[in-house]
């Protein structure tokens, strides 16, 4: 401007100049003047930035919540945990997962070191209790969760038992006295558990019955073991899932439905606005779920002695080969209702309804008829892959899935040699009302295992965010809307899990085998944390000040 205030260049010369500028250039040249000011806030200067420097496709509009493009800017540039603030270095081993209680007030770790630790987040994370399983005869501890009233903390690990098998085991601790509830087995041991309710937990239990055909059985259990009544039930069976072609149940979360209006979702049983139900989420590991013809008649007598073998009441006397022949021709005539849509797929989806949700009452699983053996899945969703970690939104509704995947028109000729897997990983996104995909995220980060050695790595999700950890030593954060990748977080060894904080998530920790957990920040937090407080006044010099 002249001495006179008026602009020596006219608005769209200094627009088409700042366009030329990155985002911090013309935030700096905002400061010079009041016309320069005006500019560098310019609507439509900043949808050029946002786009060209997040590398966003222009057909991806703003986020529908965003007021303006530079706020937009903003919140990706600023609100994103990617400042390390602080390295906790407790855990003598192995880190493999992390979760955070429901309050965002304690957190907990499970290590290859067999002990479970439990934090307390505050803005300097302590340690409040290290609980160590080896006295239990296990060996590690892998995967924790905290109950819905933040009093209990699930934690499971790797039992092992008599000439050194191992399976799975499941512990309840509670968070008042740190004292060990109770103890449940699990198999095999990737099932890792989870929370139905407040007091009831899920398991599983294996049962080979062939070389490739085998049975998932899932349990619901009591999370106090010692009950005062006789009347109430420590355990019940919730559903006995058919596992063909060496496929096995391996992952179980739950989704509470009733977080969002999805009546194609619940079973037929009352009104769906007033009937809420829970859909379990199975993850099977090398998974190709086939389904049957309709039920006809079965054979009572066959199928009486597999649910003896099944339940441990009876020994086979047949060769492996034989007795999988006669569950081939015991499935070919009493088969479950399948569901509507058969195909190759990893993810199976169950649902129970409210009445269901206890461990009083009869077993879940006798809703079946009396000619089918094996219950039914609700829904089966094809990843054509191999999927390496799961994850739900903060209100249920989509479910996230890292998959590595099988080449394009491969078929799982022989269930013993499966096709090779990507080294790729695809970041998957379902719509737990539709059960469709709805998209399909960047291809941020590599693996290098193998089929046989590919193991599983936590993400998680929140309410702008997804994360996950890599083989690659870093931590990945992408944006849900835009489906950028937006942050690298470096560790020293394989990242197994992350997780954000579920009241700040501009608060993430992330876990590594080289035996850290990392805690990280935004930068947006970190000026508010670092900015200087003005000290608080005395009475006396507030006194003084008023005499002068």
């Amino acid at each position: 401007m002249d001495e006179g205030g008026t602009p020596l260049l006219p608005d769209s010369l200094v627009y088409q100049i700042f366009l030329s500028l990155g985002p911090a250039d013309v935030l700096a040249a905002g400061l010079v003047c009041r016309q320069w000011q005006a500019v560098s806030r310019d609507e439509f200067l900043w949808r050029e930035q946002f786009y060209r420097y997040y590398q966003v496709a222009r057909d991806v509009p703003r986020h529908p919540a965003a007021m303006s493009w530079y706020e937009e800017f903003q919140r990706l540039y600023d609100t994103v945990p990617c400042v390390e603030v602080q390295t906790l270095r407790e855990h003598t081993d192995q880190v493999l997962h992390l979760s955070f209680s429901h309050s965002g007030y304690q957190f907990a770790s499970c290590s290859k070191d067999c002990t479970v630790k439990i934090w307390s987040n505050d803005l300097t994370i302590s340690l409040l209790h290290s609980a160590d399983m080896r006295p239990y005869n296990w060996s590690y501890t892998q995967f924790s969760q905290f109950n819905k009233d933040d009093s209990l903390l699930l934690a499971s690990g790797v039992f092992l038992g008599p000439h050194n098998s191992s399976s799975g085991e499941i512990a309840v601790i509670s968070l008042d006295s740190f004292a060990l509830l109770s103890r449940v087995r699990n198999k095999p041991y990737d099932v890792f558990g989870c929370w139905l309710t407040e007091t009831s937990l899920i398991s599983g239990n294996l049962h080979r019955i062939g070389d490739i055909t085998s049975c998932s059985v899932l349990w619901l259990n009591n999370a106090f073991q010692d009950v005062e009544s006789e009347n109430v039930n420590v355990v019940k069976r919730l559903f006995k899932i058919q596992n063909l072609n060496a496929s096995t149940v391996r992952t179980v979360m739950v989704a509470d439905c009733s977080r969002f209006d999805s009546p194609d979702l619940l079973l037929e049983a009352g009104d769906p606005a007033t009937s809420p139900c829970r859909i379990f989420d199975l993850g099977s590991d090398n998974e190709e779920v086939v389904a049957g013809p309709a039920p006809a008649h079965a054979k009572e007598g066959l199928r009486h002695f597999l649910d003896r073998v099944l339940e441990g009441r009876a020994q086979p006397q047949l060769s492996e080969r034989m007795l999988e022949t006669k569950v081939a021709e015991l499935l070919a005539q009493g088969h479950t209702k399948p569901p509507e849509r058969s195909a190759t797929g990893a993810k199976s989806i169950k649902q129970i309804l409210p009445h269901q949700m206890t461990t009083a009452g009869p077993v879940l699983g006798e809703g079946r008829g009396s000619d089918a053996f094996f219950d039914a899945l609700d829904h089966v969703i094809d990843i054509h892959g191999h999927i390496i970690g799961m994850g739900l939104s903060p209100d249920n509704r989509y479910l996230y899935v890292n998959s590595r995947a099988w080449p394009n028109g491969a078929v799982v000729a022989d269930p013993m040699q499966p096709p090779p897997i990507a080294e790729e990983i695809d970041l998957l996104v379902f719509d737990l009302k539709t059960m469709r995909e709805v998209r399909r995220a960047l291809r941020a980060h590599r693996a290098y295992t193998p089929n046989d050695e590919c193991f599983f790595i936590f993400l998680d999700v929140s309410r702008d965010f997804v994360a996950s950890g890599a083989e690659d030593r870093h931590g990945y954060i992408w944006d849900r809307h835009y489906n950028i990748c937006l942050a690298r977080l470096r560790h020293e060894d394989v990242v197994n899990s992350v997780v954000f904080s579920p009241q700040e998530q501009e608060l993430l920790l992330t876990a590594s085998d080289d035996a850290t957990i990392k805690a990280w920040r935004s930068p947006r937090t970190m000026r508010v944390l670092q900015a200087p407080r003005p000290r608080p006044r005395t009475f006396f010099s507030w006194l003084a000040s008023q005499r002068r």
